[in-house]
């Protein structure tokens, strides 16, 4: 029995109707903006030839307003699954051209399909946010679904990487989806998130503002934290996806995708002494040791606008992929404040759960002071560090370069908050406080009694950092691994890497801590 030809003909005209809904026009449109189409952001993601949708028939089955008679192609978002590179990857894109890709019953039902895949299949989430929020025309049937897909954020979160690429508006409640992900990448002009709109605002508080002020790129980019990430445009975003899932195992069962095919070389770097300030009191730039550090000089920096004052993000060292942290002197002195706090605890709980090692370099003269620190509670957020690295049971190594002072020192993962080797540098200072600050209090009388209270005071500034602050005391009390030469780091730190990848350590049963929120 052959199939009848008008049966294959009806489903190719349904298909076609379905995936061809925005005209040559339309696309031309979006193109000069630097947006894609929904089905094209799929296709620039995934292998050619590799995505296989899910649920495209499905339609909704609204009937108030109008609805009963309208055809919404997918119901507004194109779901389904393909590979980037070889990993397989779940991932759905709202389509603004259908009702502005606004969710209803059944879209939900579709993005909570695809995600429940991602979990019994142990995949990553990629989602394309560019919906106008709830489809009111289906009234609680929508909060019933967003309901349902903030459940299934919180259901994966920790068991495969989340990642959420706002391409145009992200308003309401579909913004709780993405800042339930593990990443949110924003294009620079044409995407909005946010909760209330500048009309909104300026109807209840009588305030007006833009919606760049509210919910653009750059704000939350570096004033509120909640996108790690800004793209130029659409490609840009996918590119930064794929570069993101390049460090990341498939799910928490996995490892990182290492190479220990790349030799660790015993080559010493006497070039990285050039980065070390003479003077303890100049400002040391972070960047460029890492780049001296890392493989090809190359980091994936995680939140680079916000709280700049410390640097996180993903690299290789001699092939195995780590997670690193450092605090970045050239801002704020390298202090930790509120928002260092929590990019850091959030980092560490992030390479905790996808089991990526972590390295952290450390020049900290301590957390900053003040009456606003205090009051928006720095207690609380610095204890959220101390809580994220104290849970943290992947490999940890720690390198002290400078500075190290008091409750920072601890915050920085000190041996005693898990650190698997800690080495330090000779130009190190561990100690309770700053020599300057100490001697101030301990010899105060002295002080005040000389002559010259200047001289006096550098003087026993450095006598005091010698005999307390001198790294080779900590060396003798074993609370560091080892004094190392600047220009060994990058082998030593490699070294100890494949030495403690295959950790495990095992912590008491329970369900989970409970961080200071």
């Amino acid at each position: 029995m052959t199939i009848r030809p008008e049966l294959i003909d009806k489903l190719r005209t349904k298909r076609t109707q379905l995936t061809e809904n925005v005209s040559p026009e339309k696309l031309e449109e979006l193109h000069a903006k630097g947006l894609l189409s929904a089905r094209e952001r799929l296709g620039t993601l995934f292998v050619e030839g590799t995505f296989q949708e899910l649920g495209l028939h499905a339609s909704h089955s609204a009937t108030n307003f109008g609805m009963a008679t309208k055809t919404l192609p997918a119901d507004g978002v194109v779901c389904g699954t393909g590979y980037v590179g070889a990993m397989q990857v779940a991932a759905f894109s709202q389509d603004f051209s259908v009702v502005a890709g606004t969710l209803g019953k059944m879209q939900a039902r579709k993005i909570n399909r695809t995600m429940r895949h991602a979990l019994r299949n142990g995949v990553p989430v990629v989602a394309f946010k560019d919906s106008g929020g709830a489809r009111i025309q289906e009234g609680v049937d929508a909060l019933s679904g967003y309901g349902d897909v903030f459940y299934s954020n919180v259901l994966l979160s920790g068991v495969v990487p989340q990642i959420a690429v706002i391409c145009g508006p992200c308003a309401g409640g579909a913004a709780y989806s993405p800042a339930l992900m593990d990443f949110v990448i924003m294009t620079r002009e044409n995407a909005h998130m946010f909760l209330t709109g500048p009309q909104v605002i300026k109807a209840v508080t009588g305030r007006a503002t833009t919606m760049a002020e509210v919910g653009g790129a750059e704000m939350h980019a570096t004033i509120s934290g909640n996108a790690h990430f800004i793209a130029e445009d659409d490609q840009h975003a996918i590119g930064v996806v794929k570069q993101l899932l390049s460090y990341l195992p498939s799910n928490n069962t996995e490892d990182p995708p290492h190479d220990l095919t790349v030799p660790i070389e015993e080559m010493e770097d006497p070039g990285i002494n050039d980065c070390i300030p003479d003077s303890p009191s100049e400002p040391l730039d972070m960047y460029a040791v890492i780049r001296r550090l890392v493989d090809n000089g190359e980091l994936l920096e995680v939140h680079a606008g916000f709280a700049r004052n410390i640097i996180v993000g993903f690299a290789r060292i001699s092939g195995v992929v780590v997670g690193l942290i450092a605090n970045q002197p050239m801002v704020m002195a390298g202090a930790l404040d509120l928002n260092a706090a929590d990019k850091v605890a959030r980092f560490v709980r992030t390479c905790n759960v996808f089991n990526v090692p972590v390295v952290t370099l450390v020049d900290v003269p301590g957390f900053l002071p003040g009456v606003e620190q205090e009051r928006g509670g720095i207690i609380r957020h610095g204890a959220k560090m101390l809580f994220a690295y104290g849970s943290c049971t992947t490999p940890k190594i720690t390198v002290i370069l400078r500075k190290a002072y008091g409750g920072s020192y601890l915050a920085m993962c000190s041996q005693e908050m898990g650190a698997d080797m800690v080495f330090a540098w000779p130009t190190a200072e561990i100690a309770v406080m700053g020599a300057e600050a100490a001697v101030k209090i301990l010899y105060r009388k002295e002080i005040a009694a000389a002559e010259d209270q200047s001289a006096k005071a550098a003087e026993m500034a450095q006598e005091y950092r010698e005999k307390f602050a001198s790294p080779y005391v900590s060396a003798s009390n074993f609370y560091i691994t080892d004094v190392i030469e600047p220009q060994d780091t990058r082998w030593m730190v490699a070294l100890a890497l494949r030495k403690v990848l295959d950790k495990r350590e095992l912590r008491p049963t329970k369900k989970h801590g409970n961080i200071p929120m």
